[in-house]
């Protein structure tokens, strides 16, 4: 009697390496949606921008009160997301969730966007040996640019 099983444990690695992954795309966006929607409570984007908008269009009193509050719960549903798909990044499905109530992406105040890190990656200079950009961008509040010419 034949033993087929490493035969058949061979064909079937041969055929999931040969298929090649059609959904990693998918998982990785996921991912790293949600690594980025995990950071939101360190970054405070959502926290500033809806505490911004609260003193605009409710008016200056309530954007301690009301924008404070609608900002802390923004930032952590955002969080909540963002721990929700790092963890489920390899199972569908992979669209966004909760997008009637938040952006896919992360937001920032209108008054301020923060621009590329001042890197020698992004914007190179052969002939001065340095660049301009965002010293900080990471860092929340963070407005500090060296060498900017954009």
């Amino acid at each position: 009697m034949r033993n087929t099983l490493p035969f058949l444990a061979a064909a079937g690695l041969v055929a999931v390496l040969a298929s090649g992954c059609t959904t990693c795309n998918k998982i990785e966006k996921k991912f790293g949606r949600g690594m980025s929607n995990t950071y939101e409570i360190v970054r405070g984007g959502d926290f500033h921008r809806t505490m911004e908008q609260t003193a605009l269009f409710e008016g200056p009193e309530y954007a301690q009160t009301t924008g404070f509050i609608k900002g802390l719960n923004k930032t952590l549903a955002r969080t909540g997301i963002g721990i929700y798909e790092v963890i489920t990044a390899p199972f569908p499905p992979y669209d966004p969730v909760a997008t009637d109530y938040l952006t896919p992406g992360p937001v920032y105040p209108d008054n301020y966007a923060p621009g590329i890190i001042a890197d020698s990656m992004f914007s190179t200079d052969t002939h001065i040996g340095f660049s301009g950009g965002d010293v900080a961008p990471f860092v929340p509040g963070s407005r500090f640019t060296i060498f900017d010419t954009q």
